[in-house]
């Protein structure tokens, strides 16, 4: 007990000496004494002497950054820590996002062959106008034009008047051809310039050798010898009694449209494409659609024209005219000059 006593007392003595505070401290470190008594004594405390003002320890700065998870751009946080001897503070920076470009509005001229009137340009307008991705403007023909393939009509420009599609879509009506329809359009009728055109949907197939008959081709065909892109669409005839599944138009439209966009955006798309979608009988689905088929130059014993069961005959299809009787919407490349379709390599 005496010792214990004894030694608390040299401690304490040592602590308030000049030279024991000399010899066991430095500019940047305090002394810390701590006893720990027997467990039969209790512990006495003792007031450390008080710090001498410490220099100030080197900065050290950790950028730190932190991304949130989720889709898109996110806010990014950075945080820099400043230390100082003991003390650390801490200073937030939050820069905003970085915003996303907006894609491109496509600016789209939708014409056909069968009139502003007709069913089958109208639900095509119907569903691109629900598109934000783009703007429609029409341009048809006032009356059916049928056959008239990318014929003009000669002497003085024909009369445009306004109109609305069987939906109500305002529209220009244009008392000629289909490619009256787009010359019309491309040549001071529309603000601005297309960035794209569709034609259709036609009722009846336009594959083989009735392509280059078509109107619906060959209004497509006239804007795209001006450098814009453009898509023909062609509903196949249904089965007696039947009516044509332009709803299924829409559908294969929609998927062509999708797969695409980006290459219409950018201009690199394929100049003009023929689309070709079968009208299957009540019931029974529509098979897949295959692109870039080549599109038949011949008949060769097979009815043109004519109805499909959608039943995937024939099994090997080595043209449009087979993969549309099959029951396969398909898509062919089309020479805008000959209203040929364009050989495919393999």
């Amino acid at each position: 007990m005496f010792r214990t006593h004894t030694a608390l007392v040299l401690v304490a003595l040592c602590i308030g000496a000049a030279s024991c505070s000399s010899s066991s401290t430095s500019a940047n470190t305090t002394a810390v004494v701590t006893s720990i008594a027997p467990t039969s004594i209790a512990p006495t405390s003792i007031a450390p002497t008080p710090t001498p003002t410490a220099a100030a320890a080197p900065i050290t700065t950790a950028p730190v950054t932190t991304n949130s998870p989720g889709a898109g751009p996110v806010p990014t946080t950075s945080v820099t820590a400043t230390t100082t001897g003991a003390a650390t503070s801490a200073t937030a920076t939050t820069s905003a996002p970085t915003a996303t470009a907006t894609p491109k509005v496509l600016e789209v001229l939708v014409t056909n062959d069968d009139g502003y009137g007709a069913p089958g340009i109208d639900a095509i307008v119907q569903y691109l106008s629900t598109r934000s991705d783009m703007h429609v403007s029409v341009w048809a023909p006032l009356t059916n034009q049928s056959g008239a393939g990318d014929r003009t009509t000669p002497g003085a420009a024909p009369a445009v008047t306004d109109v609305k599609t069987a939906s109500g879509y305002p529209a220009r009506a244009v008392a000629g051809t289909p490619a009256d329809s787009v010359d019309a359009a491309l040549n001071g009728g529309m603000a601005v310039k297309p960035d794209l055109i569709i034609s259709g949907s036609n009722l009846g197939q336009n594959y083989g050798p009735l392509t280059s008959v078509s109107g619906t081709v060959g209004a497509a065909a006239t804007g795209a010898r001006t450098g814009v892109h453009a898509i023909a669409i062609s509903q196949g005839a249904p089965a007696a009694g039947g009516q044509y599944d332009f709803p299924a138009s829409v559908t294969v439209l929609t998927g062509y449209l999708d797969a695409n966009i980006a290459a219409y955006r950018a201009g690199t798309s394929k100049v003009l494409v023929s689309i070709n979608v079968p009208t299957c009988p009540v019931g029974v689905a529509i098979l897949p659609t295959i692109d870039d088929l080549p599109s038949a130059t011949a008949a060769n014993g097979r009815v043109l024209g004519a109805p499909t069961a959608c039943d995937g005959n024939p099994a090997e299809q080595v043209d449009d005219i087979d993969a549309f009787d099959a029951g396969h919407p398909v898509v062919t490349q089309i020479d805008p000059i000959t209203l040929i379709g364009v050989v495919v390599t393999p």
